[in-house]
C-alpha cells in the first residue's frame, strides 16, 4: 500500500424498517464483499448507515429545509465517500419513501460522478425491475456513476439453497462487489497534503510586505 494515501471510504445506506432486517443484510454482504475486494490494494473504510435512525431527522429537514446536526454529519459522509453503496426494500414497485426522501434532502450536484452500487429487497422475484425502473433512473438523474449490476435479493434467495445457485444471491453480490472495487481501483488516489512549515521570519516579512 502506498504511503500518503487516504483509505478508500465505502458507505452503504440500508433504508430497511425492520429490525432485523433483509436490506441492512444486504448492504452488510455487499459492503464486506466490496472491503474484501479492495483490501488487498488500498486500505478501506467501511460504514453502515440506518436510514430508520433517521426518520424523523429527515422528515424535519423536508419541512425545514434544513438538516439537524446528525443529518448534516451522515449527509457528508455520504458525499465524501469514495464509493457508494444503496439498498432499499421494495414497497409498491418502487423504493421506499424514506429511501427517496433522504437522498432528496442531498443536494442535487452532490453525488455527480460518485460510483453507486444499488441493491434491494423484497418479497417476490418479480419486484426485481425496481431496480432498473427506479432507483437507477434516479441516480442517474443524480449523475452518479450507476454500476452495471444491481442486487436484487427476495425472500428466497435467504435461504433453500438460493446461493449455491449458478446466479445466486453470493454470485451477484461478489459481481457487484467486484465491479465497484475495479472502478475504485482505476481512479487516480488522492494524497493526503504535506504540512509545510513557514519560518516565523518569512511570515513577518510577507505581512510587512
Amino acid at each position: 500500500m502506498e504511503k500518503n494515501v487516504k483509505p478508500l471510504k465505502i458507505v452503504a445506506v440500508s433504508a430497511g424498517l425492520s429490525q432485523p432486517s433483509s436490506t441492512r443484510l444486504l448492504a452488510d454482504r455487499l459492503a464486506e464483499a466490496t472491503r474484501r475486494r479492495l483490501s488487498e490494494e488500498r486500505e478501506v473504510e467501511v460504514r453502515v448507515i440506518e436510514l430508520r435512525d433517521l426518520a424523523t431527522d429527515v422528515a424535519k429537514n423536508m419541512v425545514t429545509g434544513f438538516p439537524g446536526p446528525v443529518l448534516r454529519e451522515v449527509i457528508e459522509a455520504v458525499t465524501e465517500a469514495d464509493g457508494l453503496i444503496a439498498v432499499t426494500p421494495i414497497f409498491t414497485a418502487s423504493y421506499s419513501g424514506l429511501f427517496k426522501s433522504f437522498f432528496d434532502v442531498i443536494d442535487n450536484d452532490a453525488l455527480a460522478g460518485k460510483p453507486v452500487l444499488i441493491g434491494a429487497t423484497g418479497g417476490t422475484a418479480r419486484h426485481s425491475l425496481a431496480l432498473e425502473h427506479a432507483l437507477r433512473p434516479m441516480f442517474v438523474y443524480l449523475r452518479a456513476l450507476v454500476l452495471p449490476t444491481a442486487v436484487y435479493a427476495a425472500s428466497e434467495d435467504w435461504g433453500g439453497g438460493g446461493d449455491a445457485h449458478t446466479d445466486g444471491l453470493a454470485v451477484r453480490i461478489d459481481r457487484a462487489a467486484g465491479e465497484l472495487a475495479d472502478l475504485l481501483l482505476r481512479r487516480p488516489p488522492a494524497t493526503r497534503p504535506v504540512d509545510t512549515v513557514i519560518p516565523f521570519a518569512e511570515q513577518l516579512a510577507a505581512l510587512r510586505s
